[in-house]
């Protein structure tokens, strides 16, 4: 069973994920952003068996290099996006100096590649690789748990006027990915409420 906690981290307030499974005391981490002091509590006690970036922008890896060395654990990015961390223009850091200073962190140790499956706390999370946000942006999914980054939020997409980004390949990552997933899916976005796929596919303005 998957139980899953949301911080909301930073000036951004991007959703990162605390993720905990069939395997007491271990837990997996999806995007920790910046001034992540509340999620650096609760995980005090726990064994992080991965950091898990759905894209690499300043917002939802402001947090990583501190957690990777207080707990030792890897970073898992898109080969995309594998210059990204280092570099305060790619990641956007430069961009936005009122909101932060530029950030930059060593490399992820791997690679993450569209169909992956990634055998975490014990359980099997299948990795989508959804650009249009970004080039290198990654969906993981558990059974009817979809983790969608900023590619589709809550009545909203995610914007494409950032480098790399492609108004097209966003709505085809939508479109031809996450809208092949039923109905019930629960999307846990990168910003803002959770939502289904299937309010999405009815609902959204953005999606045609």
């Amino acid at each position: 069973m998957l139980n899953i906690e949301t911080f909301s981290l930073g000036p951004l307030e991007t959703n990162a994920y605390l993720l905990t499974g069939a395997e007491e005391g271990k837990a997996v981490i999806i995007d920790p952003g910046m001034n992540p002091e509340p999620l650096i509590r609760r995980i005090e006690n726990l064994e992080i068996e991965a950091i898990l970036l759905t894209h690499a922008h300043f917002d939802h890896m402001g947090g990583v290099e501190e957690i990777r060395k207080l707990k030792g654990c890897p970073v898992y990015l898109h080969d995309l996006e594998k210059d990204w961390l280092g570099s305060p223009k790619l990641n956007g850091s430069l961009r936005w100096p009122s909101v932060c200073p530029p950030l930059a962190t060593e490399p992820a140790e791997y690679d993450l590649a569209a169909g992956q499956k990634l055998n975490l706390i014990g359980l099997t999370f299948t990795v989508y690789h959804t650009p249009g946000h970004s080039p290198g942006s990654c969906s993981f999914l558990y059974e009817n748990h979809l983790f969608s980054g900023d590619v589709l939020f809550r009545m909203g997409v995610g914007r494409t006027d950032l480098p790399g980004g492609r108004e097209q390949d966003l709505l085809n990552s939508i479109q031809n990915t996450l809208f092949t997933f039923s109905d019930e899916t629960i999307v846990y976005p990168g910003h803002g409420p959770k939502t289904t796929i299937g309010m999405e596919k009815q609902q959204n303005p953005y999606v045609y």
